[in-house]
């Protein structure tokens, strides 16, 4: 998990957060974290109002505790009094710390059971919707549990592989729409917004890096989708067809980006100082035409 998201100052406002979803008093403070938590909050949220009926898997509630255990004896969470003789020795010294140590405190004990309920959430949710296509009842659920696994992504590389893999859900989605015309066109537009966030972050981390390791992703995600997008001709109709050839037309230009970005870095060009839908834009190594 990303340690930044869960850095103090984000833990606290994690803990008021929940507080508030819960009836408590309202904290009027922002912060720029609060798009990402409060996404986390509202599966919380929605998993109050229509549990999915899942069973957590044994491994994973074993595995769960183990985690929880260990971040609890690292934190100090639910640690025993210090001794009476070493109080009275530390009086003078804890007079002097802060009062937001306390709130610090229970703002890890609230982020521990944060994490817990999230990601039990999280496997329960994706048990119970991963089929679920636009129309059906737990469909939102399906969504917002890939915003909290955006906000859980621990880099840019992460996110962009996570937004490859949501719009490889979003192709199987299409699939099952074929004939209807609206919503299988709605379902490609956010399948190719997938794909755009995806090559766009993975591209500009190859670029920032000079390392093409984040590219092997890209072309690994676009020789299968460029297929099954293909089958989606099959038998269409000729709305369907149009649209369809769009999506393939963005992966072909993601494909070029891709390897012209990689040709890049093989001859040590600097990173790219222009940047579109699809990330840096390369330009062409000496002697290239």
């Amino acid at each position: 998990m990303d340690s930044n998201l869960f850095s103090r100052r984000r833990a606290e406002r994690f803990a008021q957060l929940l507080d508030e979803a819960n009836g408590g008093r309202r904290h009027h403070v922002r912060s720029r974290a609060d798009d990402q938590l409060t996404a986390l909050v509202a599966v919380g949220r929605r998993l109050a109002v229509a549990p999915p009926a899942v069973e957590v898997d044994p491994e994973f509630r074993t595995g769960l505790r183990a985690m929880l255990l260990a971040t609890a004896e690292r934190e100090g969470i639910g640690a025993p009094a210090e001794p009476s003789s070493r109080r009275s020795a530390d009086t003078g010294r804890s007079r002097l710390l802060p009062a937001v140590t306390a709130r610090r405190a229970r703002a890890r004990g609230a982020i521990l059971v944060g994490v817990a309920a999230g990601a039990v959430a999280l496997s329960g949710i994706s048990a119970a919707s991963e089929n679920a296509v636009p129309g059906d009842a737990l469909y939102g659920m399906k969504r917002s549990t890939e915003r909290a696994q955006l906000a859980l992504a621990s880099s840019d590389v992460s996110r962009g592989q996570l937004f490859l893999d949501f719009a490889r859900t979003r192709l199987a989605e299409a699939a099952a729409l074929r004939g209807d015309e609206d919503g299988f066109s709605a379902v490609l537009d956010d399948m190719d917004a997938d794909t755009r966030q995806g090559v766009r972050l993975l591209t500009t981390a190859a670029a920032q890096r000079s390392d093409p390791a984040a590219l092997d992703a890209i072309n690994s995600f676009l020789t299968g989708q460029r297929r099954a997008v293909g089958g989606l001709l099959d038998d269409a109709g000729r709305a369907d067809r149009e649209r369809t050839r769009r999506s393939l037309a963005l992966l072909d230009a993601a494909r070029k980006r891709s390897d012209a970005l990689r040709a890049a870095i093989a001859c040590g060009l600097p990173a790219p100082a222009g940047s579109d839908a699809l990330g840096p834009a390369p330009a062409s190594c000496p002697g290239e035409r």
